[in-house]
């Protein structure tokens, strides 16, 4: 608790107050009270920036959904080579998140791995345009993400009690009935866990749209990082990054209503 309160509390007790101050001549702060930081976020190209943000963000989670299912799946029934394929998962964590984005790079620039060996097969006749485009932010952020779709659900297949679905085998269920019926309903605790753990980190992302996007693909993380180091705007700063935080809090307070009203079996 007094590390949370120390290093989580009062900071972001410190941008909020900042948030509400006016802006320093050179940078920083000054004393007085001032909604204008939020007033200004409110216009359309700064509202722009945030939709894109939703949206990719929530590609990227369906994204991330789409493919960490299976290999969870797979995971879970592999038998002995379950410990090789859960060490494969977690060994992306090994290395800096910033050598990883470097390593997309060299892999997508035009005289990038992919490119030459594309030219060296007859399949292009010229580079493709991959970096520095929304396919490259997109496949950056997967990439970054995808362990924390991945390890929750495999958290949650892991505990399922064969013998109910050795049951709804004797009852007469198909494998894909099985799976509809059994499997993934108890696996939803998972799927929600990895959801939320890559779609909150993805909104907050800046790393990934710099470098693989470049100014193309400006986010609001991109925004709230350009304010605090460039721009030298702590109050905009601290107000785009809580505006941000509300959204996210009121999406997720939202969705745990919805869930603890719904009818069971929905």
């Amino acid at each position: 608790m007094i590390f949370l309160v120390a290093f989580f509390l009062v900071p972001l007790l410190i941008m909020f107050a900042y948030s509400a101050m006016p802006r320093g001549e050179y940078g920083g702060v000054e004393r007085g009270f001032t909604l204008e930081s939020y007033q200004r976020f409110f216009v359309p190209i700064y509202l722009t920036i945030l939709v894109r943000t939703f949206v990719v963000s929530m590609a990227c989670t369906v994204i991330c959904l789409v493919l960490g299912y299976p290999v969870a799946y797979a995971i879970t029934r592999s038998g002995r080579w379950k410990n090789l394929l859960l060490f494969l998962v977690v060994l992306p964590f090994w290395t800096s998140f910033l050598v990883r984005t470097f390593a997309m790079i060299f892999l997508m620039r035009d005289t990038g791995l992919i490119n030459t060996w594309l030219l060296k097969l007859g399949v292009i006749n010229e580079p493709l345009t991959i970096l520095y485009t929304p396919f490259s932010v997109m496949v950056g952020l997967v990439y970054g993400f995808l362990p924390f779709m991945i390890l929750p659900i495999y958290a949650s297949l892991e505990k399922l009690d064969n013998s109910l679905l050795e049951a709804a085998e004797v009852l007469g269920a198909r494998p894909a009935a099985r799976f509809r019926q059994v499997t993934l309903p108890l696996s939803l605790p998972g799927v929600v866990a990895g959801c939320l753990l890559v779609f909150i980190p993805a909104l907050g992302s800046f790393l990934t749209s710099d470098l693989l996007g470049g100014a193309k693909e400006l986010m609001i993380g991109n925004l709230v990082q350009n304010q605090f180091a460039a721009a030298r705007n702590w109050p905009f700063g601290s107000a785009a990054s809580f505006i941000l935080m509300a959204l996210v809090l009121a999406a997720v307070i939202i969705y745990l209503r919805m869930r603890d009203t719904a009818p069971a079996g929905t």
